[in-house]
């Protein structure tokens, strides 16, 4: 603690002491009689002293009891550079914690506190471990800088008196700030002790911001919790929390405790952790808001008059306040090693290929200063860089279609001789150049780029309330909504977006070009309808809910995708080796190619030979 704690803590000590003694020197201008009769009282208080020693021994069953007599319940507010905090003297708790800098979709600040009309405040306290009950009474409070002191007077199981600080800290340009917990007493305070091995518990409850109405616990929309632990080889690893009936808890020693959404997190992470500190979390669902997600740190009993700080950070996913906590040179707390930069998201397994795309993305953004645009540009970039794989790609698949009829063809001529069928098909396909799969390697060549943009465009940060379209898209990171309904969709809810809708449209064309008109029969084509209609509708439903930005990038790129198959087609249509490799001829035909066209052709000509036979018969 620096000097102002110290000095605010001996301050509210003297004025506890100095009271006691005026009120001794009251009672001793009283009678002889009444004098007798306080020493009878103090021999009596004395006895009961030596006896509560036995029982402090074993389990007390007694309460912590207030003994203030605060009577001022207004809430106030306090401001920083970052936050705008509104305090509540019940409980000495913070009944709203907005992110000056940050704002939802109505323009305003993000409460990161989050909790329904009837919820509890954050940062409340818990006598023991014990969650069920927590301190509401009245505290006293000073505004000291950027300090917010709140006091009480308590007497514990044992009758001793002694007086609870929380003192709240902030520092300029800082979204972390410390909670300490002093438990101040007399000569004769012998700590918090018997109540389940903890002295008490401090909490942030219920729910991380920003608000929502409902939880559908996807990748569009979530809240997690999240530990900083030691593995076996002694190394922190973050990991998620998995609840058993709603709970969780471990007395391991952690690193830090946390709660995430989609862009702002809360951790809390003790200044000693070497405590035994028992840390715990509660997931309720269906209450008064549709999912809560509550930290608790519950610290040891003491012996002792008591000074203990706890950290939180509350707010923004972003590494360049995160980061700072590694080095004490670079953040206002001297932290370092926190191993808070592991609180946020993490990326896919092509991080490296996501952080270069948002970097792309940022660049653009500096050009034109519209996000929409920005995620158009960068669609069409990435297709003129994979031109020459999807080019492959898009030959290979024209091809194909054009070489439906004779696969027809064949399938009619060999239907009962499977063997034959698949040894013409693939003959078919040696003298045409085609490969079956030459439309699927390029494709997968892709696939990171498509994991990378999914991971970029569905939790890049400053995508939050990035206009697009006004009157449409205001903001990039959530669905768009075009009208409201009075009753709910099975499936869909009762918002209605647009940009699905045009998705799924895009992708039905887009698999129509690809595919062709041209279909095989029985199973294949039964296949190729789920393709082209059944996939579309399905992503359909699974995308409803996704960003604007996300939606943007697939619809551009399945728009880019038809124009390239449309320009693919009309040129193979105009030059059938249009795109085959530089320098093939006839005459660099294998000879086996050669011998299956030469035999083809005089299949043809006996045919027409024995056709002509016949009319000349019949006449």
């Amino acid at each position: 603690m620096d000097k102002k704690t110290i000095l605010a803590i001996v301050l509210v000590v003297l004025v506890i002491t100095i009271s006691m003694m005026i009120q001794t020197n009251l009672f001793s201008n009283q009678a002889v009689e009444a004098q007798a009769a306080a020493e009878a009282q103090s021999q009596e208080a004395a006895v009961q002293a030596e006896q509560t020693t036995v029982v402090e021994e074993e389990k007390s069953t007694a309460t912590i009891s207030s003994v203030s007599k605060n009577t001022s319940t207004e809430k106030f507010f306090f401001k920083t550079d970052l936050y705008e905090v509104e305090f509540d003297p019940i409980g000495a708790s913070i009944s709203s914690l907005v992110l000056s800098e940050h704002t939802d979709a109505d323009g305003e600040g993000i409460d990161i506190v989050f909790k329904g009309e009837n919820g509890h405040n954050a940062f409340l306290l818990y006598w023991g471990d014990d969650l069920s009950n927590p301190v509401l009474d009245t505290f006293s409070y000073v505004v000291d800088g950027q300090k917010v002191i709140f006091t009480n007077d308590y007497t514990d199981p044992n009758g001793h008196k002694f007086t609870v600080v929380k003192t709240y800290e902030f520092k300029d340009g800082e979204y972390l700030f410390a909670v300490t917990v002093d438990l101040v007493g007399g000569s004769d305070f012998k700590g918090i002790g018997n109540l389940n091995g903890y002295a008490y518990t401090l909490g942030f409850e219920p729910q991380v911001g920003p608000a929502f109405k409902q939880m559908k616990n996807n990748n569009y929309d979530y809240r997690r919790v999240y530990i900083d632990g030691y593995n076996n080889k002694g190394k922190l690893k973050k990991s998620m929390v998995k609840f058993s009936d709603g709970t969780y808890y471990t007395t391991s020693q952690l690193q830090w405790l946390s709660v995430t959404s989609k862009y702002f997190t809360v951790v809390g992470l003790p200044k000693d952790n070497t405590l035994a500190y028992k840390y715990s979390a509660i997931q309720t669902t269906g209450g008064e808001i549709a999912q809560t997600d509550s930290l608790f740190f519950s610290r040891p009993e003491t012996f002792d008059s008591s000074s203990d700080t706890i950290y939180f950070y509350a707010g923004p996913q972003l590494k360049k306040y995160l980061n700072s906590y590694y080095s004490g040179m670079d953040n206002a707390w001297g932290l370092r090693s926190t191993n808070l930069d592991a609180a946020m998201e993490s990326g896919s397994m092509f991080g490296w290929l996501e952080n270069i795309l948002k970097w792309m993305l940022t660049m653009l953004y500096k050009i034109i200063p519209n996000y929409g645009v920005g995620i158009i540009l960068l669609t069409i970039i990435i297709k003129i860089l994979l031109w020459p794989l999807s080019r492959k790609s898009a030959a290979s698949t024209a091809k194909m279609t054009a070489l439906q009829p004779k696969i027809k063809e064949l399938q009619t001529k060999y239907k009962d001789n499977p063997q034959k069928l698949n040894q013409e098909t693939a003959a078919l396909y040696k003298t045409e150049g085609v490969s079956p799969l030459g439309g699927c390697l390029p494709m997968l060549l892709q696939f990171p780029i498509l994991i990378a943009m999914y991971g970029l465009l569905n939790k890049h940060f400053e995508l939050r309330g990035a206009l697009f379209i006004p009157g449409w898209i205001p903001d990039l990171s959530v669905p768009e909504t075009i009208a409201t309904l009075g009753f709910n969709i099975p499936l869909l809810g009762n918002e209605i977006h647009l940009l699905p809708i045009l998705y799924t449209a895009s992708m039905i064309f887009s698999m129509k070009i690809t595919q062709g008109q041209n279909s095989t029969a029985g199973q294949g084509k039964g296949m190729q309808f789920f393709m082209m209609y059944g996939m579309p509708i399905l992503f359909f439903f699974i995308l409803y809910s996704a960003p604007s930005g996300l939606l943007l990038y697939w619809m551009a790129q399945n728009i880019l995708s038809m124009g390239q198959q449309f320009y693919t087609n009309a040129k193979l249509k105009k030059n059938p080796k249009a795109f085959d490799k530089k320098g093939a001829s006839e005459d660099k035909v294998p000879e086996a190619v050669k011998r299956y066209q030469e035999r083809l052709k005089k299949l043809e000509e006996a045919k027409a030979a024995a056709a002509k036979a016949n009319k000349n018969k019949k006449k």
